[in-house]
Order: C-alpha cells, then sequence, then structure tokens
C-alpha cells in the first residue's frame, strides 16, 4: 500500500481501517480497526515522548502493517512533518536532515550501524523507537551510548501498535518495559501478560508472552500506577521435551553471542521425548555449532537435531516466523529418516 492510499482510505467515510497481523506464528491475518481507536493510541505516543507540531518524523515501515500506519496516524494527528521513504533495510541512506522522531525494526537499526554515515545519522535521532522483533545484547550495548532517547516497544496489532516501552539509552536503560499510564496489566495462571487498554482494545486482552512483574518503574517523568514487566518468551514457543519445559527465546538468546551464523530454535515431535529442539541454520556444516550448544547450554536445553535449510524463515516484518520454523524441521527431519538410515544429525 502507498501512502496515498492509505491517506485515502483514512479520510474515507469508513470508521475502519483494514490491517494484517505480523504473522509470526501463522498465516498474517486481516483486522477490521476503529479509526477513533487509532487515534487515541497516536496521542498515548505523542504524549509520553513530548511530540510537538512540526517535529520531523521518519515513515520507514511498510503501510501493510499497524506500525507504518500508526506512524502516519501519529504524524496527522500531532501535525508532524512527515518524511516518508521506501521501506528497507537502510532506511537512513537517502535522508540527510534531523529527524525528531522515527521507527524502524531491529534489522533496520542493524543495518544503520555498520553504516558511519548512516549510524551518525541514527545517532540524531531524538526519539528513536524499536519493535517488530527481539533487540539482542550485543545491539542493546551499542545503543545504550547514544546521546537521545532510544525506545524498545512492546505491543502487536490487535493494540494498536505499543502500550509499553524500555529505554535502551542512557542511565535509564532497563530489560523492564514500562506501561503507558492509561494501561494496566497483570498475569493469567499460565503467568502470560493479561493487558487492559481500554482507549485502544475492548476489553483485556490476554497475550501468549509469558512475562515476570517487576515493581512499577516509571520512566521520562510518567507516572505508572502498573508494575513493569520482563518478556520471558511466548507460551506456543514453550518446548516440553521429557518433562522440561524449555522456552525457545532463552535457547537463543544464550546461543546469540556465541554463534556467528544466523539461526533459529525450533521443536519436532519426539517418540521418546514428546518434543524435541532442532537448531535450523543455513551453515552447511553444523560441527562447530554442536559444540557451542554443548559448551553453553544446559544438557537437556541442547539440540537433539541440526538441520541445514536454504532460508530461515522470517515474516516481512522481521521476526522469526515460528510456525514455519516448525514445519521445514518436521519435514527436513521426515526427509532424512526416510532417506538417510543413519538418522539425522
Amino acid at each position: 500500500m502507498s501512502l496515498e492510499e492509505f491517506l485515502t482510505e483514512w479520510r474515507s467515510a469508513s470508521p475502519t481501517v483494514l490491517v494484517h497481523t505480523s504473522g509470526s506464528t501463522g498465516k498474517p491475518k486481516p483486522m477490521w480497526v476503529e479509526k477513533h481507536r487509532m487515534e487515541a493510541s497516536a496521542r498515548i505516543t505523542c504524549d509520553f515522548l513530548q511530540l510537538r507540531a512540526g517535529d520531523t518524523a521518519l515513515l520507514c515501515m511498510s503501510l501493510d502493517y499497524i506500525a507504518g500506519k500508526m506512524m502516519v496516524v501519529r504524524s496527522l494527528i500531532r501535525q508532524l512533518r512527515l518524511v516518508a521513504v521506501e521501506p528497507s533495510g537502510h532506511p537512513l541512506a537517502s535522508v540527510d536532515e534531523p529527524l525528531d522522531f522515527a521507527a524502524m525494526v531491529p534489522l533496520q537499526v542493524y543495518n544503520s550501524l555498520q553504516v558511519p554515515e548512516e549510524r551518525r545519522r541514527l545517532m540524531q535521532i531524538r526519539h528513536l523507537i524499536i519493535g517488530g522483533g527481539a533487540i539482542d545484547e550485543q545491539m542493546a550495548a551499542e545503543l545504550k551510548s547514544f546521546p537521545h532517547a532510544v525506545w524498545s516497544t512492546y505491543g502487536m496489532t490487535e493494540t494498536l501498535s505499543h502500550i509499553a516501552l524500555r529505554r535502551l539509552s542512557g542511565p535509564e536503560a532497563s530489560d523492564c518495559y514500562t506501561p503507558f499510564p492509561s494501561v494496566g496489566i497483570s498475569q493469567n495462571a499460565d503467568g502470560c501478560l493479561v493487558i487492559d487498554a481500554p482507549a485502544v482494545h475492548d476489553g483485556p486482552l490476554v497475550t501468549n508472552d509469558i512475562v515476570e512483574l517487576m515493581p512499577s518503574s516509571p520512566v521520562q517523568g510518567s507516572q505508572a500506577s502498573s508494575p513493569s514487566f520482563r518478556i520471558l518468551g511466548r507460551k506456543d514457543n514453550v518446548i516440553c521435551s521429557g518433562g522440561v519445559k524449555i522456552q525457545i527465546e532463552e535457547v537463543e538468546r544464550l546461543l546469540r553471542p556465541h554463534l556467528p551464523c544466523p539461526f533459529l530454535i525450533t521443536k519436532c515431535r519426539d517418540a521418546k521425548f514428546g518434543e524435541a529442539v532442532v537448531l535450523l541454520t543455513e551453515v552447511s556444516d553444523t560441527s562447530s555449532l554442536r559444540s557451542v550448544c554443548e559448551q553453553h547450554l544446559p544438557r537437556f536445553w541442547q539440540p537433539r537435531h541440526y538441520l541445514t535449510v536454504a532460508r530461515l524463515p522470517f515474516t516481512a516484518t522481521g521476526k522469526p516466523a515460528r510456525g514455519e520454523a516448525q514445519q521445514l524441521a518436521e519435514a527436513g527431519l521426515l526427509w532424512v529418516t526416510t532417506h538417510a538410515p543413519g538418522g539425522a544429525e
């Protein structure tokens, strides 16, 4: 969708806008969301970041998804000056003016950090929000020294973008997300986050994110009454192997500093253990990966299978496509057991 097409849709008489979920756990799903709720979300973010009329905002994300749409809505609601560039891995390559506000996915930030001129432009952004995927420890360490505010966002299509932020830069950097003042949070019996955000969602929203609730820690002058929270992983990303519950994101977090190649952790059915840990990679020789896993993972977290795939699956917004990853693992192991009597790696 082009900017002109979205503006036409936004200015139409219809009270709703069509958006699609990211598809991180399956096929993207269409959703009709109310414009007045998108406006409420835009005001909450602009007020929190103290954005003013005339500030410059960068649109560098696809308008097929809520993150891109909300950048436009924030600009309309707060009368920001919108600078639009084609969505790409290097959004700052052609932007040479100071920016007050920008939203990016982790891949865009990572690429920008690798190019000196783009890194300089990234550091000049007064408020940079990063969403749509996990931020690894190395990137967080690089961003901590940035002179302006860098934020990791927590939200989803159902909450019309983010409902909580965590600071990545400066002395206020934290691994905990602080909800906006109008947002209440709690946990259900499974330890999953429950969101109460009446301005943007009708009724409590039960997520699949397993969290740890922390004492409230307001940031940037907010007076948050809800506790802050740390994300441990998704409920549907738990591998139950031999009675041991293994969180996929935690395995990836432990391995990321030690594996030089891209990889994903997923699972497959296992006759003995119920489910087994599988490591997917695009590297053909997996022997070195096995030794790293044996060195840095608890015994029962170590992959039972190492599979080489032609392409690691990610969504259009840069998130791991967990459903597709599991399908690749199941299909790959079926092929190996059918064609190679020696079994899978």
